[in-house]
């Protein structure tokens, strides 16, 4: 038997009566148990909240960066990256499909689970009927870390899919401001002009910066009648 059983099982213990007052190394030693069966992973926890700042950034970092950190193996990142991606599905899920939006605070609550722990940036269109029921969520561009190329035609076919009347489409900052840019104005004026040629009205534009929105069209930007 390990001398460190029955700190682990005090751990899982603690954890399961108290899990929203675990700090975030605490989470991240309880993990590494599973890919270190027997060692002390009290130290390699710490240096990884050390070396990438936050528990959000060592589930963010890269495969290549975490494997230079010392005592982390392929077993640990693979772990981290199931771990985020299970937590943005899970997320994802929780959204109901038929959900009614009555504005850009509803449909913000629907697509930010889509930019969950995103690193680069992504373009949503949220397609709705004419009472503003959520017929599904379909994404229409991934890029880099400056942009992602927007096609008129695959907006279009993904309001079309759906049989949506009304659409709202969403894309992220990955510079950390929710600011429109000129990019983004003309980008919405052109969208909803053809949208429109379709019998599909687009209903805002929104901007997703981490836990942050702005609306355009709440914001006062008039891109339709």
């Amino acid at each position: 038997m390990s001398i460190h059983d029955g700190h682990r099982g005090r751990m899982k213990e603690e954890f399961l009566a108290r899990p929203g007052s675990f700090p975030d190394h605490k989470l991240l030693e309880l993990l590494l148990f599973y890919v270190n069966p027997r060692g002390d992973t009290n130290p390699l926890a710490h240096a990884l909240i050390e070396h990438f700042g936050s528990l959000g950034g060592v589930l963010d970092a890269l495969p290549e960066e975490l494997i230079k950190v010392p005592g982390v193996g392929s077993h640990a990142v693979t772990l981290f990256k199931v771990v985020k991606e299970t937590s943005g599905r899970y997320l994802a899920g929780r959204s109901k499909v038929d959900e009614v939006v009555t504005g850009a605070a509803d449909a913000y609550r629907i697509l930010y689970p889509y930019f969950f722990g995103a690193r680069d940036e992504r373009v949503y269109l949220l397609c709705m009927d004419g009472k503003g029921k959520s017929l599904g969520v379909r994404l229409i561009a991934e890029g880099n870390v400056n942009a992602a190329e927007v096609t008129t035609r695959g907006v279009v076919e993904a309001a079309l899919s759906l049989n949506a009347t009304q659409v709202i489409l969403a894309h992220n900052h990955v510079s950390g401001l929710a600011l429109p840019s000129e990019e983004d104005r003309s980008t919405t004026r052109y969208l909803a002009k053809v949208l429109a040629t379709v019998g599909v009205t687009l209903a805002d534009h929104l901007i997703v910066v981490d836990d942050d929105m702005v609306s355009l069209w709440e914001s006062g930007f008039r891109f339709r009648e």
